[in-house]
């Protein structure tokens, strides 16, 4: 399974683990490796955010 999600511009690739019942991605086009993981789409969808506001943060701060 693939699909994407976006926030404030950003793509994140899905992927879920039958092995670990996790879904779990990585936002795409960037040259940083911003990964995250949840247990339900909802969780999903909150990491993701997070992921994308705490690599826009690091940006601001380099």
């Amino acid at each position: 399974m693939k699909n994407m999600m976006e926030y404030k511009g950003y793509i994140g690739s899905v992927g879920y683990s039958d092995e670990d019942n996790t879904f779990y991605g990585k936002v795409e086009f960037i040259r940083s490796l911003v990964s995250f993981e949840g247990v339900d789409v909802e969780s999903l969808r909150q990491s993701f955010h997070e992921a994308v506001d705490d690599y826009l943060e690091a940006m601001i701060l380099t």
